[in-house]
């Protein structure tokens, strides 16, 4: 299983008042990993990252994809070793590509992301 896969397994565990669909779209690149649904009806998509160092790699397409859909879109990133999770917004990602972990993230640990994700729509 993949670390992306394994962050996937950790939220469904973690954050269960969200309905989770895992997207697995090969036809059209950039598309996030995540769509998600509150108790509020409040759609959202989440792309996940998962990382051994302060930078974060994304493709042109998942820049593509944020640029273009910059509300209602997250990147969770996990930093392995010390396995913290961070909370992006979607329309940070210029900012995440060139900062990595540095910036400031909207929400820090599963829990507190978890309680984001509820507020949505509110």
């Amino acid at each position: 299983m993949g670390p992306e896969r394994k962050l996937y397994q950790k939220i469904k565990k973690n954050i269960n008042t969200i309905s989770w669909i895992r997207l697995e779209n090969s036809g059209l690149h950039g598309t996030p990993d995540l769509l998600g649904y509150n108790n509020s009806g409040h759609f959202f998509t989440v792309e996940l990252k998962v990382t051994k160092s302060n930078k974060i790699r994304f493709s042109p397409h998942q820049i593509a994809f944020h640029v273009k859909h910059p509300r209602n879109s997250f990147i969770m990133v996990e930093a392995l070793g010390p396995g913290t999770v961070k909370l992006y917004e979607g329309s940070r990602i210029l900012e995440l590509e060139a900062c990595g972990l540095e910036l400031n993230a909207c929400s820090l640990g599963l829990e507190a992301c978890g309680l984001w994700f509820e507020s949505l729509g509110k």
